[in-house]
């Protein structure tokens, strides 16, 4: 799963019908600091985000299992919201430092 920021909405007149009533979203992948990673897609939401808000999201068929048809054809589907991320900017050093041999 990735980081993700909401902007903006899709509106598809004609879609499969297995995602008819199905809210489409572009997601804005991003990094733990909030920093763009990448191109804009187009994700389908199963956990009813909404714009502005960071959220998480799977890739493949993984992202549609969210949704009540098991077969949709999705490429991204968003599964969580983010309440918060906690990120130190740096790579925390293991509690237990191997000794070296003299």
């Amino acid at each position: 799963m990735q980081l993700a920021k909401v902007i903006g909405t899709v509106v598809a007149t004609c879609k499969d019908p297995s995602l008819t009533g199905v809210k489409l979203l572009v997601i804005q992948p991003v990094n733990a600091a909030g920093q763009k990673t990448g191109s804009p897609l187009v994700a389908v939401d199963t956990v009813g985000s909404g714009y502005g808000e960071t959220v998480f999201y799977a890739r493949g068929k993984e992202g549609g299992m969210g949704l009540p048809e098991p077969f949709t054809p999705v490429d991204a589907g968003v599964v969580g919201i983010v309440d918060r991320v906690y990120h130190s900017g740096t790579i925390p050093k293991r509690r237990y430092e191997r000794k070296k041999s003299e």
